[in-house]
């Protein structure tokens, strides 16, 4: 790829095992945010699906600021869950963190993530615009 792409790594434990980078820049502006879960410093974070929610998308959040952007440049998000039961909790947070921003957002049951104890894992995509 062109060196014009940037990438972010944070050491999750998943990044090096799989060859991933949380965040990838792309010359256009767009930024993607691999899934991101409530994993910190290399540890399960686990908690109710609210506060996974807010921690993986506190994950995402610190991804983007390595690359200079902010919660306002988020443009879309996808959540997934591994419970429908879970879906109030996740929007809960998702409405806090993003009510004033209103991104285009996905939110998707699946059978289930590299740990049992996640919950939630979120993606982020931010787009840069016209700012350097």
């Amino acid at each position: 790829m062109s060196d014009s792409v940037r990438r972010v790594a944070t050491g999750a434990p998943w990044e090096e095992q799989f060859g991933y980078s949380r965040a990838v820049e792309l010359p256009n502006g767009t930024v993607l945010v691999s899934g991101c879960t409530s994993v910190v410093d290399g540890v399960i974070d686990a908690g109710t699906p609210y506060e996974q929610a807010m921690t993986a998308f506190g994950v995402a959040e610190e991804a983007l600021r390595e690359l200079g952007l902010t919660r306002s440049d988020i443009v879309r998000t996808r959540m997934y869950l591994t419970h429908a039961r879970d879906v109030d909790e996740v929007g809960r947070a998702h409405k806090e963190l993003f009510d004033a921003i209103r991104p285009a957002a996905t939110m998707l049951i699946v059978s289930g993530f590299v740990d049992p104890s996640l919950v939630v894992e979120v993606e982020v995509e931010a787009y840069r615009g016209g700012r350097a």
